[in-house]
């Protein structure tokens, strides 16, 4: 199904997102947004995330930097800017405003002052919807959902919507499943309750390389580097 842009509203969206669909356009100028929910769904289990020895090493390394919500828009834009995308202009301010209202969140990661990479999502409940990503760097889309699923586990969610699956992240542990045992993951994490920003959530590298700390509410008080 699709609808012009001006019928969208954040309010609209949040409830697509709890049916399990979501939008896509044909392109940055496309008017048009067209509501999605495959067959088969792209989820990263946050209990099987896979971290090689080589990310591992660059997580610990410090070589990046690891914010979040500092610049929202600037990682849509990151994402948006590529030679095909799904990401429209009118999509993008949407992200934007629910970004005000809470319901979506970005994860930075820097080089210095250089934005490198990063990834942004939906939340509704206890489930987050991992919408795109970028790097600039080697591994730096890697590093950004690393910290992203410690942060997720240590908050309470229980759901990572990837929508599809790609090789990218088959490698790091994301899998493909039925549309009917999504929509039963979905319903479950929905109705459970999560925190983007855990109070006193501060992880440590060495946490983020090894994936542990990160379990339920527990949180790693040590300083992230």
């Amino acid at each position: 199904m699709h609808g012009t842009a001006d019928e969208i509203t954040p309010d609209i969206l949040l409830r697509a997102y709890a049916m399990g669909i979501f939008p896509m356009s044909d392109g940055r100028d496309d008017p048009e947004i067209h509501w999605v929910d495959p067959r088969h769904r792209g989820i990263l289990p946050l209990d099987g995330f896979h971290i090689s020895r080589s990310l591992a090493k660059c997580i610990r390394s410090g070589r990046f930097r690891i914010t979040t919500d500092t610049a929202f828009d600037a990682v849509v834009e990151a994402c948006a800017d590529r030679g095909e995308t799904w990401i429209s202009r009118r999509i993008q301010r949407l992200y934007l405003q629910l970004h005000r209202l809470g319901f979506a969140h970005s994860l930075e990661v820097w080089e210095g002052e250089a934005l490198v990479g990063g990834v942004y999502g939906v939340t509704l409940g206890a489930a987050f919807f991992g919408e795109s990503m970028f790097s600039r760097r080697t591994d730096a889309s890697k590093v950004a959902l690393a910290h992203a699923v410690h942060r997720l586990r240590a908050g309470g969610f229980r759901l990572f919507d990837t929508q599809f699956l790609t090789p990218h992240l088959a490698s790091l542990g994301g899998k493909e499943i039925p549309r009917a045992e999504y929509h039963r993951l979905l319903a479950e994490a929905v109705a459970n309750s999560a925190a983007f920003d855990p109070a006193g959530y501060s992880p440590s590298a060495g946490s983020v390389a090894s994936g542990a700390g990160a379990s339920g509410r527990t949180q790693d008080r040590t300083q992230t580097s």
